[in-house]
């Protein structure tokens, strides 16, 4: 519960921040007898909205590095390193996208996650304790896994999807905060405090809901990368692999930003399923071994 709430609340945390500057700018700009309409509402929405979810995107390797202390190979040092940089590359040819960064952190559960701004400017990093846990035809799965996160352009599908509903938030939390302070708080303009309120509420709101679209999305993303990992590793290697990470005990230590990109990350059952970022190991074997997704 501690995970899950971190989650929202760094998510929530920044539509707030967000409203709050928009707040200060409405009223700011009807004092200059600006007429401030759904449409300028709009427009603000979809710069913050939109806007803050690309400035992730394209900062996303750089935090991502930043938040883990991954190292780039940049010269391979080891039989280890030399094996991960030419698998990663056979891989990523056989996808049809540019040659990804490859990295390893120090982390002690099984764990590998991809990030970037497009599918030829990307960053593919594996854990010591990934290394330390699987067999090499395990390995080569999780990063056929990866890749196929990047291949399928994963990464600016979530962004896409986060900041349009990053908009909606922003936008019909004010359009409705207006309609409540003149109907409830009898404002002649819309933005008395009752406005303020309403928007603050309506943000926390919607936010939660939109982080669970964002999720389910996540999770169907998971059973795509697994597919494709299968094919450009074997169908028993992926499997092999899922079946080693359901043995791991160990909680993922990925930050947030990138945890949604790892190849284990947080599941739960009944409402909490509905904010977890990856289906449960045995929905994804049987899904792999059944062929269905």
């Amino acid at each position: 519960m501690r995970r899950i709430a971190l989650f929202l609340g760094t998510n929530l945390a920044v539509l707030v921040v967000l409203g709050v500057v928009m707040n200060l700018l409405e009223p700011w700009l009807v004092r200059q007898g600006i007429n401030v309409n759904n449409a300028a509402i709009l427009i603000m929405a979809l710069l913050f909205g939109m806007g803050g979810a690309f400035v992730s995107l394209l900062l996303s390797k750089r935090m991502a590095l930043s938040s883990t202390g991954a190292r780039v190979i940049t010269q391979p040092s080891s039989q280890v390193e030399r094996w991960l940089v030419d698998t990663v590359a056979r891989q990523a040819k056989e996808a049809g996208i540019g040659m990804p960064d490859v990295a390893i952190y120090d982390a002690p559960e099984p764990n590998a996650f991809a990030t970037g701004a497009s599918r030829n400017n990307s960053l593919v990093a594996v854990s010591t304790g990934l290394l330390r846990a699987m067999q090499p035809n395990e390995v080569e799965a999780v990063l056929a896994h990866e890749v196929s996160h990047v291949a399928n352009g994963d990464m600016i599908t979530m962004t896409l999807l986060q900041g349009v509903l990053n908009t909606f938030v922003l936008l019909l939390s004010r359009v409705l905060g207006q309609i409540i302070d003149r109907a409830v708080f009898r404002s002649d303009r819309g933005y008395g405090p009752g406005y303020f309120i309403s928007v603050i509420v309506l943000q926390l709101v919607l936010g939660v809901l939109a982080s669970m679209i964002v999720m389910a999305f996540s999770r169907w993303r998971e059973f795509r990368a697994d597919a494709g990992g299968a094919r450009l590793s074997g169908r028993g290697n992926m499997i092999a692999a899922l079946e080693r990470l359901k043995q791991a005990h160990q909680p993922s230590h990925l930050p947030e930003s990138v945890e949604a990109f790892g190849i284990r990350g947080r599941v739960g059952q009944g409402l909490k399923r509905l904010l977890m970022s990856h289906p449960p190991m045995d929905e994804r074997i049987r899904a792999l071994a059944e062929g269905s997704r």
